[in-house]
């Protein structure tokens, strides 16, 4: 999962509150703790090394599921009849030459190396770039029309370095804001602007401090190229930019009208949202990097759906294959010293999950209505990339797709009493969830953590951004849940810990998968596909000309 460490502390203060409803769905075929245990210890094992984006690791767990989809007697439904969607990656990282921020004013000049108290980003079209123009500060960069909100009124940026607070306002719900923090690079390209400077506010400041950003300044920057030969670039044509530490932002605003003290006090204030304005200073930023390719598949099947008048209708039931990898080795590091993320319960858990309840799906004498589709994805962990890709370039008709669950990181560490659907209150698929693991005993609890807007933050955004209803499933913080999933996320996340010697409850993954059958078959039999609800941002923004479901009284 693509989760920041800095979920942990927000976790340990959450409790779930339950909510069930009634109507079972049709009923599971067994589900065993030894076949959920023997998926994750295949996929989790030390020969994968982690399972990387583009390493034999990965391939070696693509051809497992693969294998697994074609015994149960699953339609392949990747390229051309294969199981496989192969996607070629480009990965970009800084090269022997760092990168540098010069800053122009009436205090003079002054310049900054990539890595210091500056970050300097990549160009996935040009390895190798400078840019230099007068900067111009445009608040938090914002630009959304269903929103209400344009940072840019008023604001000359063409051909100007565009300076940004990071974030976005207090009070914004979490979920929107996320989503419109996420697109203000395009939000400035659109004006016409050159490049970006990112400051962060003193509430960024304090949840994910310099030292912290710092120790990821030399992650490769990797994207997926095209059919047609080209990266996808999420610059959308911007050169690049670079994000800024204390120092060099108080050398930005020098002389400005405005000083950055006064930006940044108006900015912590709930609602606050400082306009812009034009800059003394301006900026020249270089960078340097190399460049190579490597290829990776998603692995897809389909389960047909029964119905002929739905079976054009799919369900996607998805979950990520990929981790990330070997740790580079340290300086006190010895030749046994064990250096592999296995990634057991992210995302083999997720993936044996998947597997099955395609299994139960395959086996059941009732067949589902709807087709439903599998989907194991690669390139989470590098920022939803194979989620992208495939919602971009989907394998079945696009307008097909009409709800995904997503299945990330399960902490199947104690025994689960509830579930939480990140994005449950969007869409019909909230009631549905609800009800389909009701008769397990299970409770839909609400989002315990609002402030960490996951809605946004695993592969099934990708999905809503094409305008598909979809909940991420997770187990919930009852029980003592939130214990587990906060000490989980402080210590074996992303960590050599998360592998088979954690002591993971292998009944609660058989619970898991059944609860996930139940949910996925709910989906493919109902009488009406999933729904935005009337009025949600998400579903006026990427769904706006579809059919909307009233939202439910409380």
């Amino acid at each position: 999962m693509g989760y920041t460490r800095s979920l942990a502390a927000g976790l340990l203060a959450c409790v779930a509150v339950a909510a069930t409803a009634q109507t079972p769905p049709p009923a599971a075929a067994p589900f065993t703790a030894e076949g959920m245990r023997a998926h994750v210890a295949f996929l989790s094992d030390d020969l994968l090394e982690g399972r990387d984006l583009g390493s034999i690791g990965h391939e070696i767990a693509a051809r497992y599921v693969a294998t697994r989809f074609e015994a149960m007697g699953l339609k392949p439904a990747g390229d051309k009849d294969d199981w496989y969607q192969r996607i070629t990656f480009r990965r970009t990282v800084p090269g022997a030459t760092p990168g540098t921020v010069t800053i122009t004013g009436p205090a003079g000049e002054k310049q900054w190396a990539h890595a210091t108290d500056v970050l300097v980003s990549i160009d996935v079209r040009d390895p190798n770039y400078a840019i230099a123009a007068p900067l111009v500060f445009v608040g938090y960069g914002i630009e959304d029309k269903v929103a209400g909100i344009n940072d840019y009124r008023g604001l000359d940026v063409k051909g100007k370095i565009v300076v940004t607070l990071a974030g976005y306002p207090k009070g914004m719900p979490s979920e929107v804001g996320a989503h419109l923090s996420a697109n203000k690079i395009e939000a400035a390209a659109r004006h016409g602007a050159i490049g970006w400077l990112s400051i962060a506010t003193l509430q960024a400041a304090t949840t994910r401090p310099w030292a912290q950003r710092i120790r990821f300044a030399n992650q490769p920057s990797v994207t997926w190229v095209g059919p047609d030969g080209k990266p996808f670039d999420r610059s959308y044509g911007m050169k690049g930019g670079a994000q800024l530490n204390a120092p060099v932002a108080e050398a930005v605003f020098a002389g400005a009208p405005k000083s950055l003290k006064a930006v940044l006090a108006e900015a912590d204030r709930a609602g606050g949202r400082p306009k812009g304005f034009a800059l003394k200073t301006s900026a020249r930023v270089t960078q340097s990097a190399t460049m190579t390719r490597v290829t990776s598949p998603n692995v897809a099947a389909v389960l047909p759906g029964a119905d002929p008048a739905l079976a054009g209708q799919y369900v996607v039931l998805s979950a990520h294959l990929d981790h990330i990898g070997v740790s580079p080795a340290k300086p006190d590091d010895t030749a046994e010293t064990d250096r592999i993320n296995n990634g057991a319960l992210d995302n083999a858990a997720g993936i044996a999950t998947m597997l099955e309840v395609a299994r139960a799906a395959a086996e059941a004498t009732d067949r589902p209505r709807r087709s439903i589709l599998f989907l194991a994805l690669t390139g989470e962990e590098k920022g939803l990339l194979g989620a992208d890709y495939f919602a971009r370039h989907p394998t079945v008709p696009a307008a097909g797709i009409v709800g995904n669950v997503n299945l990330d990181m399960p902490i199947l560490l104690y025994p689960f009493t509830d579930v939480v659907a990140f994005g449950a209150d969007h869409s019909t698929l909230g009631p549905l969830v609800a009800n389909a693991v009701a008769p397990m005993g299970l409770a839909l609890a609400p989002d315990p953590m609002p402030e960490e807007s996951i809605f946004v933050r695993s592969d099934h955004y990708m999905f809503v951004k094409q305008g598909v209803p979809a909940v991420f499933l997770a187990t919930g913080f009852a029980n003592g849940g939130g214990e587990h999933w906060g000490k989980f996320l402080s210590g074996n996340y992303h960590n050599r810990g998360d592998d088979m010697q954690q002591p993971i409850d292998w009944e609660a993954g058989a619970r898991f998968a059944e609860a996930n059958y139940r949910i996925t078959r709910a989906m493919a039999d109902a009488d009406t596909v999933p729904l935005w609800y009337r009025g949600d941002y998400f579903g006026d923004v990427f769904a706006a000309d579809r059919p909307k479901a009233a939202i439910p009284a409380k």
